[in-house]
């Protein structure tokens, strides 16, 4: 770092001083995000790779039973396809932070789209008894609807995987005059107040071991806070542990083109 002399106190060399100061403050910030998304990539890829190769090399011995053999298969598949998930989310960000990403806002029934997406859901709540209570006011905006769509995609399948048999989900959709705000209610498991301060971070999980088992990767957050920016919205949770999550989604009425260079981090 340069020190600024006590000649340029006030001068313009201090301001030229104070923004080569900054500059090598960012990169050097840059540098360690990079260095840790790379440890935290190699670190989710080495885990499900991991479990893949030494089922495999079991599955050589001929004396397994059918049943350790199915079973030994199935986890086999079950870390293939954490891995696909994987691949596809960090994809679809890389895609998400780049400049080039199609961004198309039109008409559309905010409403509507929920509607279906809580349809198409269906079976999973159902295989697991879950009351699923629905507010949806009639919403008609911009946006893109592909992109939103993953939104509430990823907010519904989470609601349905962390609350328990028998609970409970709600989904609400109201607007004031500028924006439309959605809130995803559950009785799961619940987030803690330290952990909350993090979830929309790249690879953070709240429960190691409970995001392990269901598949995650922890980026099904990170896309979504990444699309609701890209619409001009926002996006914040409120949990306690042991009593259930709500996330509250606010996207503006009229699609605004977005600079997607400010949103990158």
């Amino acid at each position: 770092m340069i020190n600024p002399d006590d000649r340029y106190e006030a001068g313009p060399m201090k301001q030229l001083i104070e923004s080569i100061n900054d500059m090598a403050a960012n990169l050097g910030k840059l540098e360690s995000m990079r260095q840790d998304f790379i440890s935290d990539v190699s670190h989710e890829i080495q885990s499900p790779l991991t479990s893949i190769s030494g089922f495999a090399r079991i599955l050589k011995e001929e004396k397994l039973s059918e049943d350790i053999r199915n079973h030994y298969l199935d986890i086999i598949e079950k870390e293939s396809v954490r891995l696909s998930k994987l691949s596809e989310n960090m994809l679809r960000l890389a895609s998400l932070d780049s400049e080039q990403h199609p961004f198309y806002p039109v008409p559309m029934r905010l409403d509507k789209q929920i509607q279906s997406l809580i349809l198409a859901c269906e079976p999973q709540w159902l295989a697991k008894d879950l009351e699923m209570i629905v507010g949806l006011r009639q919403i008609n905006m911009e946006a893109d609807p592909d992109l939103l769509s993953q939104v509430w995609v990823n907010l519904l399948h989470n609601a349905i995987k962390f609350t328990p048999e028998k609970g409970t989900i709600q989904v609400f959709l109201e607007a004031d005059e500028k924006e439309a705000i959605v809130r995803v209610e559950d009785t799961g498991i619940g987030i803690s107040e330290e952990d909350q301060e993090h979830i929309f971070e790249r690879f953070y999980k709240a429960d190691k071991s409970r995001t392990h088992s269901s598949g995650g990767s922890g980026l099904g957050l990170s896309i979504i806070e990444k699309i609701v920016m890209m619409h001009g919205g926002t996006v914040c949770v409120e949990s306690s542990l042991g009593q259930g999550t709500t996330f509250t989604v606010r996207l503006p009425l009229v699609a605004e083109k977005q600079d997607l260079s400010v949103l990158l981090r």
